[in-house]
């Protein structure tokens, strides 16, 4: 693969792994099986099978790492089938321009009209839509000079490799526009699991069925035969990734209005906000530029239009607010009905859907209903629709195509980067309470926060608290599962790369490479003066054999001296590289060559030992956790110098273990924020609004605790500490036997002469089952880090001797304190604790 796949993309490799190992061992057409694959809006489903395709006709992605139990099928054979051409085209594309495998020239084939062969060609991906499947289709007849229908070649095909023959149905877009077109489509897409007896189809043996939820595609399968395998990715993992746009921020007035061509504008102003912001931020951190585009929804045709929309005033306005003419080129279409257009003497042009991300010059992009299908813009950042309410089902189908992150990444330093923008001047606040409903339930929506832009706000760092920030980044936080965990080897080679990549450390690489070569040496002479290593070497290089002689007549079987043989140079080469895949990044490859004056044979076989010893493995893993360590500590000032796309690698390696991260807080430039216009002010937060304010609805017991910190004169700020945002101060804590982050309320700044103190407040009902656990994780933190803190408390309400209720505060950054937290194993334990020790 030319591109890192995500975390959760890996773990649903590993998932469709399993499901295929298991369903293409029974797979026929008498026992047909079914993967159903859910992958939702934006989860980048067509990376995950291009990875797939890779591992079925070559072999899996380095960085999958995959048991040596699969094996590859060179002459398998893959059909994608979805519902549009344009759909194909694109998913063609987007292999080619990941995949470093399955690339080479007529091993990508589109199935056109004039197809005609027996049966498919093996090591090959086909595409074909539902359109060319139709009975008056000329694919499906034969005669005129074809002598296969392509019902013919997919049976025969079918009855020829069962077992490798993999039908995709792309059902991720199907449905989108509705109607007949829609039924038709489904229809023939069941008859790739239902078999079509008129026309001498067979029911598909191994099917895969991708869809953005498991109910459409099991849909599909009712009255199917099909054994069905499940596969799916959490919407919620694709949310975190920081693949897609963390919001969408709906632009509306508070009735619908007439002023459409208002609202147009402050669309246009805001897409040359972006525009401006995604090129600092390119320049700054040496990034390809990125163009964002302004999409324009117009209104249907008329009877001597093709649209009722003004297209030429709509340019003069876009024109008019950015304060420019609009270059050549830079406006586009995607309407069906026409081509080029002439708009007020400038040139509007037609494109296909799939190719305006690729098209750096189009700026502008005008369309009706059509880019709901066959498109992905990661570049569209602003949306103007002129439709009305009733049509919102069209609103919320479009922006599922237009979440993407341009990067592939979620972007620290602005976090107004992360948002896109929806104007919808014909919808008045309820219509958009409408909407937003409808992105919860349409399943082709990605799992994006979304809501108006008068609650979704971008906060900037307040001024004047500069020597805060610079004191909160000498603090600690914890990273608690944020990255799947990876091998030590392979964490310390990737990051010796990275750092001789980076030119931090030119030795870097090479010097990994020759200590892992030491480490290897050393368990293998290890294994050698205890006597383990010659019977693991025999049982590799010596086949041993037996011979029964049966008696002729008697039938009698005797069995006759066992012998061995040697093993063949052949198999050798086979295990040594299966090593090669336990060690990665082609270590058994570097080992050899660096005994190249031995016999190769005999460190092949060693390799070969060594990959088979659990507890050699096993050391060199722990010493490889303490090589990265010592090498990260080594080099994180250099790191934390570099540019955000490339520092974010090293982070990832340093968070990718089953244990929590220690890391430093980081806290960003800008941070996005969900609140009501009619929330309360709190003055001396961290981060404000582009006012100077910060509004927030805080809980009862986290406001009452507030206007007590607020009250003392020492105290300068405050953050609200938000869960599970990638700059959150997290803790970890322990849960039936699960390690679980937990992310305290209320984060405190205050001046005492010269210095700043901070202090972590977490208000927290003691009714919650998990209420001495999280004690008890406040407790190891302070443990471990309370000197860098002032006060560590856990807060509660509690009835007053005096009357009323009063909050009693738990110190917890006190040694006689931690030392009571870290024995107790119950709520009321806990509770005998803040009755002692609560002020």
């Amino acid at each position: 693969m030319k591109v890192t796949l995500f975390d959760f993309q890996k773990d649903a490799l590993h998932q469709l792994r399993d499901r295929l190992m298991a369903a293409r061992n029974f797979a026929s057409s008498d026992n047909p099986q079914a993967i159903a694959f859910s992958a939702p809006t934006g989860s980048g489903k067509t990376i995950v099978m291009t990875a797939l395709f890779e591992a079925i006709l070559d072999e899996p992605d380095d960085q999958l790492e995959w048991p040596l139990d699969w094996q590859p099928q060179p002459d398998a054979v893959i059909l994608w089938v979805s519902d549009m051409p344009e759909l194909n085209e694109q998913t063609k594309l987007k292999i080619e321009g990941k995949s470093d495998r399955v690339y080479r020239v007529n091993q990508l084939i589109p199935i056109d009209s004039s197809f005609d062969a027996e049966h498919l060609a093996g090591g090959k991906v086909y595409f074909i839509n539902t359109q060319k499947l139709g009975n008056d289709k000329l694919l499906t007849k034969v005669g005129d000079g074809r002598n296969w229908s392509i019902w013919t070649t997919l049976t025969n095909t079918a009855k020829a490799v069962p077992d490798r023959f993999y039908v995709v149905i792309d059902e991720a877009h199907r449905g989108m526009a509705g109607g007949k077109g829609a039924k038709e489509a489904q229809t023939l897409m069941q008859r790739f699991l239902l078999g079509f007896a008129e026309a001498g189809l067979i029911k598909m043996p191994l099917v895969i069925g991708i869809s953005a939820t498991p109910k459409r595609f099991m849909d599909l399968l009712e009255h199917a035969p099909h054994t069905v395998h499940k596969v799916a990715i959490p919407p919620d993992a694709v949310r975190l990734s920081g693949l897609l746009k963390d919001r969408i921020l709906i632009h509306h007035p508070e009735s619908a209005t007439t002023a459409e061509m208002a609202l147009l504008e402050e669309a246009a102003r805001r897409w040359a906000q972006m525009t401006t912001a995604w090129a600092n931020y390119c320049k700054e951190e040496g990034e390809q530029p990125i163009w964002p585009v302004l999409v324009v929804q117009v209104d249907n045709a008329t009877a001597n239009a093709v649209t009722k929309t003004s297209l030429t005033d709509a340019l003069n306005v876009i024109e008019s607010a950015i304060g420019r003419r609009l270059n050549e080129g830079e406006v586009a279409h995607a309407m069906h009905d026409t081509g080029d257009m002439d708009v007020g003497g400038r040139k509007v042009r037609k494109v296909d859907a799939s190719r305006i991300d690729a098209d750096k010059n189009i700026g502008v992009v005008f369309f009706k209903t059509s880019l709901s299908t066959g498109w992905d813009c990661p570049r569209a950042e602003v949306m103007m629709s002129f439709r009305r309410a009733e049509d919102h089902t069209y609103i919320a189908q479009l922006l599922g195509r237009m979440v993407r992150t341009p990067l592939a990444r979620r972007i620290e330093r602005d976090a107004a980067l992360n948002d896109v923008h929806l104007f919808l001047p014909y919808f008045d606040t309820q219509a958009v309470t409408s909407v937003v409903e409808s992105l919860h339930n349409v399943e082709d929506v990605p799992p994006s926060e979304t809501g108006s832009s008068r609650n979704l706000v971008v906060l900037g760092r307040r001024a004047g608290m500069e020597d805060v920030f610079a004191a909160l980044g000498e603090l600690i936080t914890y990273r608690v599962n944020a990255t799947r965990a990876q091998s030590h080897f392979r964490r310390f080679m990737a990051i010796s790369r990275n750092l001789t990549m980076d030119e931090i450390d030119d030795d870097a690489w090479d010097g990994a490479k020759r200590q892992i070569v030491e480490w290897m040496a050393a368990q293998i002479a290890a294994m050698k003066s205890a006597g383990q290593y010659d019977a693991a070497a025999q049982a590799i290089t010596r086949v041993g054999l037996k011979t029964l002689a049966v008696k002729n007549g008697t039938g009698v079987a005797e069995p006759e001296a066992d012998y061995h043989i040697d093993a063949s140079d052949v198999d050798i080469d086979r295990l040594f590289e299966e090593a090669g895949r336990v060690l990665s990044h082609g270590l058994h490859m570097t080992y050899w060559q660096a005994n190249a004056d031995r016999d190769a044979l005999d460190v092949k076989v060693e390799v070969i030992v060594l990959a088979r010893q659990h507890s050699a493995m096993s050391a060199m893993e722990s010493t490889a956790e303490k090589a990265f360590d010592a090498l990260y500590d080594t080099h994180k000032k250099a790191i934390a110098k570099l540019k955000e796309q490339r520092r974010s690698h090293y982070e990832k390696l340093r968070l990718a273990t089953a244990k929590p991260a220690e890391v430093p807080w980081h806290l960003p430039e800008s941070i996005d924020f969900n609140r009501l216009p009619t929330d309360p002010q709190w003055d001396r937060h961290l981060y404000v609004e582009s006012d100077g304010q910060f509004r927030a609805g805080l809980g009862a017991w986290e406001a009452g605790v507030l206007k007590e910190e607020l009250a003392k004169p020492e105290v300068i700020g405050w953050l609200r500490n938000l869960d599970r945002k990638p700059w959150s101060l997290e803790i970890p804590y322990e849960t039936g036997g699960d390690i679980r982050p937990m992310f305290p309320d209320l984060v405190i700044v205050g001046r005492v002469g010269a210095d700043i103190t901070v202090d972590i407040l977490e208000p927290h009902d003691p009714s919650l089952a998990d209420n001495f656990e999280k004690a008890i994780g406040l407790a190891r933190f302070a443990e471990r880090h309370g000197a860098l803190f002032g006060h560590i408390q856990l807060i509660r309400k509690q009835a007053s001797p005096a009357g009323g209720e009063h909050f009693v505060r738990l110190e917890i950054n006190k040694a006689a304190t931690i030392k009571q937290l870290l024995l107790i194993t119950s709520n009321p334990q806990l509770d005998d604790l803040f009755a002692k020790l609560g002020t």
